[in-house]
């Protein structure tokens, strides 16, 4: 790691704020390393969530943090609304907690793998608030937004 990475790494540890993209391989046990930069941004919990995305073919990677945010807005719901606690018991029955080992390796359950497509290749994606795992495959087809539906997008989501 050149010097000033390291500097930079430091600046923004804890602060949960996943940007850029990696291209990785499942090792031979279907690890998956999480970059060091990415885990410097975990702060002190070297565990996370993950969880198959609601409206793609990819799992979506939360640190503790930003699950407990998240879990806190799902709380709002009346015991009585049963779609949203039907929404929580598929989703949380889906989903499962993970920790890296001294090299920044996860394993993700073999369900979440195939419930993406995931076999040798991952994509790691930033995506601000957590970040997304993705077969090349899957992450072609999602495609990419062009310049006037990208200012759409920022727009209905108030940036």
């Amino acid at each position: 790691m050149d010097p000033s990475d390291a500097i930079l790494e430091e600046q923004v540890r804890g602060q949960g704020v996943f940007v850029s993209s990696f291209k990785h391989t499942l090792d031979s046990k279907r690890r998956l390393t999480i970059p060091s930069q990415w885990r410097a941004q975990m702060g002190s919990s070297q565990s996370l969530y993950v969880l198959p995305d609601v409206s793609h073919t990819c799992l979506c990677v939360l640190t503790a943090s930003e699950m407990k945010f998240r879990i806190e807005r799902m709380r709002n719901h009346p015991m009585g609304d049963s779609k949203a606690r039907e929404f929580c018991r598929i989703l949380g029955s889906q989903s499962d907690l993970v920790s890296w080992d001294v090299q920044g390796r996860i394993r993700i359950k073999d369900e979440l793998l195939d419930k993406a497509q995931i076999k040798d290749e991952v994509i790691l994606v930033g995506a601000f608030d957590r970040f997304e795992l993705w077969s090349p495959e899957q992450l072609k087809k999602a495609g990419t937004l062009e310049q006037g539906k990208l200012e759409e997008a920022a727009k209905y989501a108030g940036i």
